[in-house]
Order: C-alpha cells, then structure tokens, then sequence
C-alpha cells in the first residue's frame, strides 16, 4: 500500500485548544473567528474533547476579582441551563457565552465543576513522565512546564500563590507574570522563587538539586523560608543555609561545598537543556558520566565494567535514549567493546589486543 494516514499527535490538538482558548478570551472576536471555531469543533471529535479539557483549568479565573468570578460562574451555569432549553442559542458577549456551541455537547456536570472550584479556592494536579519520556502542559494560571524523563511534579495553587513540588526529575518552567501571585517551586530541600520568568530544576536527591536561570531572576533558599516546609520527615539542615539570587545565564548546585552562584556559557547552557529538544550533548565529559545520564532515559542499563576507560573523554550530540548510536559511535572512536544479555544490560569493557587474546 502507497497511501499512509498520519495520525495528528495529541500535543498538536491540545496547541490548537489552546490558541482557541486565547482567541476566544477577547469578548470583542468577530464573528468569523467564531465560525472557525465550530468548525474546528466538528472536524474531529479529538478537538471538542481537548477544547472541554483545557477550557477548563481556563475556567480557573483565578486573576478576577471576587465580584466579577461570581458574576462569570453565575453566568455560565445560567447559559448552560439555557441550551437545554432552546433549540437554537444565540451568540453574545464574553467567551463563555461564545462558546455555547462547543458547551451544548457538555453536560451540566461542566457548570457544576466550575461553580466545585471556586468553592475550594484551591486547585491541585499531578503531572509525570515515564522513563524516556518528555512532556509539555499549561498549568492553571498559564505558566507552561516542560517535563524530562522519569519526573514527578504536583501543583497547588490558590489565591496567594503558585507552588509547585517537584518529587523527581527535572523540569523547566516558563512561569506567567504575576507579582501578587509568587511561583514556588519546592524542590528536596529547596524552594525556588519565581515571579514572571524561566528556569530549569533537576533533582537527584534530597540534598543534590540543580537550578538553572535562562531569562529574569529567582530566589533559591531553604524550605521553610517565607512558608511551610514542604517534604515530610525530620532530616539534616537543609544544603543551602541562606537565600540565593540567580539572574539569566547563572547556575546554582547545592552539592557544592560552598553553593555558590556560577555564569554558564550559552553552549554549556544550551548542551544541559538540551533534553527540551529531545537531545543529549556531551562535550568532552567522562565517559562514566555519559554512562549516567544517558541511563536516565532507557530501560536498557549501560555498564562499565572496565575502569580503565571510565574517564574517557566523550562528545557528540544524540536523540534521547539512542543507546545504539551512542554504543555504535563509541565504539568507533575507542578500542572498546559491548556485551548486550538479554535482560536489558549491556557491559562494556576495553577492547583486548589480537595477540593477548591468543596467549
């Protein structure tokens, strides 16, 4: 067969919702934006039900004030009551009331989960990755997240602020400007600081958390300051003994003896975050540490049996969990060998010379 139907990722579906959300959002939309949205509606049943999802953490209107959030919420349980009533609803103001059509195919259950948030003035998500696995998803005040392999976060945000837990792995956060509104992201024992900018955390331990600024400033100090203390069980002083401020371009590693603040080159900065690309960059680390981060990615475990060649100096740039074409590529340009078993390990050794082997 010639013809192959490509299937449209649930990623590119959830962008489009998106957009629409933001386009609908200006009560001043014209008609013909309006028409273009039932149109994409009916196109795919994929659209209406990513439409229903994201509208709505955006029914969230966590920025309006108290009076106004009663009046949108009172609003859209009256319109959703209307459409069981009428058999043709008419298009007004406000992009709740625009998007009659789309809501037409929702049940009240909608209005009635919208009217449950509010009533709990909190909102809490978990989000995760498996191993190899990378995502991307808006969060409920609309600071977008990029998740790396095998990572765990929960959200927990409400009126006074955003606070986001980091259980494992790494993740890196375009965060919405609000003043008001502080973004924490409670990382081991740390909690980075954010109003309206971009940062990337990884945590390997409790005690070992990286961060890593590439537009605006944070603040990374020990939990407990300026709130409660997130992660559970009495443990050792926290690794950072007092705040930090971190500016673009600058790192912070809490397994230093001193934490201190360093400058990272833009390739250094662009080969560590690689990973959002699906990529990983080596440029001349030990080959044991290679081993390690690319582990972090498959299934498939590499082993060094051979000290002899753990501080081999590697580089080269390759898809996230490639562990053939790196095994391929190391091979190559070392005198070293690879033993696969069938459980998912591969051993690998220094090469031993012909004449050695005969003897």
């Amino acid at each position: 067969m010639s013809d192959v139907l490509k299937f449209r990722s649930a990623t590119e579906v959830e962008e489009e919702a998106a957009r629409w959300i933001w386009r609908l959002d200006d009560e001043d939309a014209p008609v013909e934006v309006r028409n273009d949205f039932e149109q994409w509606l009916r196109r795919d049943q994929r659209h209406r039900r990513a439409f229903e999802e994201l509208g709505g953490v955006w029914r969230s209107l966590d920025d309006l004030a108290e009076a106004k959030r009663e009046e949108r919420v009172a609003t859209f349980v009256a319109e959703e009551k209307r459409l069981y009533t009428v058999a043709k609803p008419t298009l007004t103001r406000g992009w709740l009331r625009q998007a009659a059509p789309w809501a037409m195919a929702a049940s009240l259950a909608i209005a009635v989960g919208v009217v449950s948030w509010f009533q709990r003035g909190n909102e809490a998500q978990t989000l995760s990755t498996a191993v190899g696995q990378q995502r991307s998803a808006m969060l409920a005040d609309g600071s977008t997240v990029q998740l790396n392999t095998n990572t765990i976060l929960e959200t927990r945000f409400n009126r006074e602020r955003r606070v986001v837990v980091l259980r494992k792995g790494e993740a890196s956060f375009n965060v919405a400007r609000n003043p008001e509104r502080p973004f924490l992201v409670h990382a081991g024992d740390m909690v980075v600081r954010a109003v309206g900018t971009e940062f990337n955390v990884r945590v390997r331990d409790t005690r070992d958390i990286e961060v890593i600024v590439t537009e605006g400033k944070v603040t990374v100090g020990p939990q407990g300051e300026g709130g409660a203390r997130i992660a559970s069980g009495d443990g050792p002083e926290p690794a950072l003994p007092a705040r930090r401020e971190l500016a673009a371009g600058q790192r912070l590693e809490t397994t230093a003896a001193a934490v201190p603040v360093v400058a990272i080159s833009p390739v250094v900065l662009s080969n560590t975050l690689a990973w959002r690309e699906g990529a990983i960059v080596f440029d001349g680390e030990p080959l044991g540490q290679a081993i390690a981060e690319l582990n972090r990615y498959s299934d498939t475990r590499l082993i060094i049996i051979d000290s002899s060649i753990h501080d081999l100096r590697v580089g080269g740039r390759f898809r996230t969990g490639d562990i053939d074409g790196f095994l391929e590529a190391l091979t190559k340009a070392f005198p070293v060998t690879t033993r696969r078993t069938s459980d998912n390990l591969v051993y690998i050794q220094a090469r031993v010379p012909a004449s050695s082997a005969l003897q």
